[in-house]
């Protein structure tokens, strides 16, 4: 095996989508706190969460280790499960948004830090709240850009399935 043949991918399970949509619903309340006090530590604190879901994936997010350890347990399988890939792309896309808004507060840039805060609590709002993710949403149309009409099926966000899952 060669330094670029990395050999076969280990897909990520598929995740519970009420673990996903409650980590958009902390993401929300952090991001609030956020936009109310200024404080540059706090969005840092939540890039960090982003970091760890977008580079080490889901399963060690840590509001993902939340609901599978407080919550999961009490509630019943779920009924559809939701591609990790497409929320590994939002927790990147939150990832990008909190650095800038960190940078922003961090280095008296607090218009930077307000506007990329708003943009990151809508989205993390709008996923908790409903369960569309804007983030997501784009994700999918990348990936049809990238694999053509095929790569469609690949970005559905909820698909039933029973193997290889992960209490999100």
């Amino acid at each position: 095996m060669s330094v670029m043949d990395l050999g076969p991918v280990r897909a990520e399970p598929r995740l519970d989508p009420r673990g996903v949509r409650l980590s958009a619903a902390l993401t929300t309340a952090v991001l609030a706190l956020v936009l109310l006090s200024g404080s540059g530590l706090l969005v840092t604190a939540q890039a960090v969460v982003f970091a760890v879901g977008a580079i080490a994936g889901m399963r060690f997010a840590p509001y993902t280790e939340l609901f599978r350890h407080l919550l999961a347990p009490r509630l019943a399988p779920p009924a559809e499960r939701e591609d990790p890939a497409a929320v590994r792309f939002s927790q990147a896309v939150g990832l990008v948004l909190t650095t800038l808004a960190a940078v922003g507060y961090l280095s008296g840039a607090d218009l930077l830090g307000v506007v990329a805060t708003a943009v990151a609590l809508a989205a993390a709002f709008l996923d908790a709240a409903s369960g569309f993710g804007p983030r997501r949403e784009l994700y999918g149309l990348l990936a049809r850009l990238r694999t053509g009409p095929a790569g469609a099926a690949v970005t559905r966000p909820h698909q039933h399935t029973t193997s290889g899952d992960i209490r999100s």
